[in-house]
């Protein structure tokens, strides 16, 4: 396997010795791997962020590269290591549920528990599993490693609770599942039922907290909205989602991930 593709996801942050330190791993065991880096920036033992990450990024990889990501909040506990199998896509990661949006695009066709230490460093962190098992295993799965010799195949892992949107009397009512970086809001909200016409929108910035609303208009793209326009269309990874046209809509809002959402639909003329 010539130049196989490996990719680096963690919260390790962008000047991280820790990622070049699993770096040097890899390639002291496969000098032609190709790294990429994803993403060092998903925030400190945020799960829920690398989920979606994961399922926005991975797949659009090419088949067999392998990716491996370190967002481990249960470092040095029982929780298990995973090697994952997302239709084509291979990826190494705590059992932590970072897969759960992934599954959901790329359905798991076969999971196994890292523990085999054959394919570990001699010497094994408590705390750093990420360069001690994980680097290691994806490294040998670059050269052509039989994933089953990595361990036993398992049937079950950690999926991260997925709250679904609800039909109300007047609309539709959801969460925010993700803030981007230029604070445009992903929800869970069902795009086949976003209103062709201008619509009241009630965001709760906090759970029971009271709802502000606001008009929301529908567009096809950014640049059909008005500058500082509350806005709504279907994301490019196909969410419902809430922008400010040149604006940032979480900090106008005051919302953030695991706010509430409520879309009530149009009624009469507008």
């Amino acid at each position: 396997m010539s130049d196989p593709i490996i990719t680096l996801t963690t919260d390790f942050g962008g000047d991280s010795p820790y990622v070049a330190a699993m770096k040097g791993v890899i390639l002291g065991i496969n000098p032609q791997a190709r790294l990429i880096d994803l993403t060092h920036q998903i925030p400190p033992q945020d799960v829920h962020h690398a989920a979606f990450f994961l399922a926005e990024a991975v797949p659009f990889f090419p088949a067999q590269a392998v990716h491996v990501v370190v967002v481990d909040p249960g470092v040095g506990s029982e929780r298990s290591l995973l090697y994952v199998e997302a239709s084509e896509h291979r990826l190494i990661l705590p059992d932590n549920g970072a897969v759960t949006l992934l599954e959901s695009r790329c359905p798991i066709k076969k999971a196994r528990r890292l523990s085999e230490p054959r394919y570990w460093r001699n010497s094994v962190s408590a705390t750093f599993h990420g360069r001690d098992m994980i680097a290691p295993a994806a490294a040998h799965l670059s050269l052509g490693l039989c994933a089953e010799q990595l361990g036993p195949s398992v049937e079950s892992w950690v999926r991260l609770p997925s709250p679904e949107a609800a039909r109300t009397s007047d609309g539709w009512c959801g969460e925010v599942l993700f803030v981007d970086h230029f604070g445009n809001l992903l929800t869970n909200l069902p795009t086949q039922q976003l209103p062709d016409r201008p619509f009241p929108l009630r965001i709760s910035a906090t759970a029971g907290g009271r709802a502000q609303e606001y008009r929301v208009r529908r567009v096809r793209a950014y640049g059909d909205g008005q500058a500082e326009e509350l806005i709504a269309l279907v994301s490019s990874g196909g969410w419902w989602e809430f922008a400010v046209v040149n604006g940032n809509a979480a900090q106008r809002l005051g919302v953030q991930r695991g706010s509430r959402v409520q879309v009530v639909s149009p009624a009469g003329p507008t």
